[in-house]
């Protein structure tokens, strides 16, 4: 038997657009013309942190658990506040930074800044880095960004913000599953609001058995920046905090500048300092190290990952720059025997 169906009433249409605009606040969508929107002035869109961290931007920071992805955010949102450089990445000036910390002691939080404070040669304005953090929270809840009342209660710290840092989305974003991308839709408005208003969003997340980013891709769809941390190949774990850094997803972020680097936290009771170099580098030096150590190039392509054509080609770029690596021909070795 046939579905009867009708138009919708006028009052229908008005009681639906009531609904809507309840749930979003959105009255209309704004419509402008390319001639107009060519010649409309718009505020010149500034660097937070040059290279990759401009204003009006959303990006992710994400890693397994245990590699230095919260030691890494904190001093990102310190060298934003204070106007210093991290990694050799430099800010333009001082900016209002909000640190939103889901999972750490406040002891333990409190340490950490100590160290990265005593490590910077300059201080934020009055209140330019503030902390949301659980310990200091009632019953120790914090707000949830899967809700609307908890982005409401982050959103009544953000008027002055210039960069909001969520770390991280499993422990702030609690709701729905991490899989289904519609979870991710109202946290993702959320940040495009913020955008909206001049700010930049600095999410921090855990990556997956699968080495990605946790949960949904979607997730990746409107962020201008995705930075991952991975594992050296010969990574040992009294090493600590060290790490190959990528940028798999940069826009208006290309050549030396995109390109990976080799991490490592190192410290004592009063500071903290970041070694650096490009991940080439710390290629080159463990091929050389195989290579010395009479590996053949098949164990050596093994040991590293890289393809027999990557291989030889990094090796006679390494040459032409002032290395000397000679790797024995394993048929030579072979005829010898």
């Amino acid at each position: 038997m046939p579905i009867e169906t009708r138009a919708a009433t006028t009052e229908e249409h008005a009681a639906y657009s009531a609904q809507l605009i309840g749930i979003s606040g959105i009255k209309t969508a704004n419509c402008i013309s390319i001639s107009d929107f060519l010649t409309k002035q718009l505020p010149e869109r500034e660097t937070l942190l040059s290279p990759w961290l401009p204003k009006q931007s959303l990006s992710m920071l994400y890693a397994w658990r245990g590699i230095g992805k919260s030691w890494l955010a904190l001093c990102i949102g310190y060298a934003v506040a204070c106007g210093g450089q991290i990694l050799g990445w430099q800010a333009s000036k001082k900016n209002r930074v909000l640190y939103i910390d889901g999972e750490l002691p406040a002891a333990t939080l409190q340490q950490r800044l100590a160290l990265i404070v005593n490590s910077f040669d300059s201080e934020p304005i009055e209140n330019g880095f503030q902390i949301i953090t659980p310990d200091l929270q009632e019953n120790g809840v914090m707000p949830n960004l899967a809700d609307s009342i908890g982005r409401e209660l982050i959103n009544e710290h953000t008027k002055d913000v210039d960069l909001i840092i969520v770390d991280n989305l499993s422990t702030l974003a609690r709701g729905g599953r991490e899989n289904e991308s519609e979870s991710w839709l109202p946290i993702q408005e959320w940040a495009l609001q913020h955008r909206s208003q001049g700010r930049s969003v600095l999410f921090i997340h855990h990556s997956g058995k699968g080495g990605q980013q946790r949960g949904t891709s979607r997730k990746e769809d409107v962020l201008d920046t995705v930075i991952s941390l991975r594992r050296p190949p010969d990574y040992e774990p009294n090493e600590g905090a060290k790490f190959e850094l990528h940028f798999e997803k940069a826009r208006n972020l290309t050549g030396d500048k995109a390109a990976p680097l080799e991490v490592e936290l190192c410290g004592d009771n009063n500071h903290i300092k970041w070694k650096f170099k490009p991940a080439t580098d710390a290629i080159i030096d463990r091929v050389q190290a195989l290579a010395e150590d009479g590996s053949s190039r098949q164990e050596i392509a093994a040991e590293t990952g890289l393809s027999r054509y990557q291989l030889k080609r990094l090796v006679d770029k390494a040459n032409e720059s002032g290395r000397n690596i000679s790797i024995q021909d394993s048929r030579k070795n072979r005829a010898n025997q």
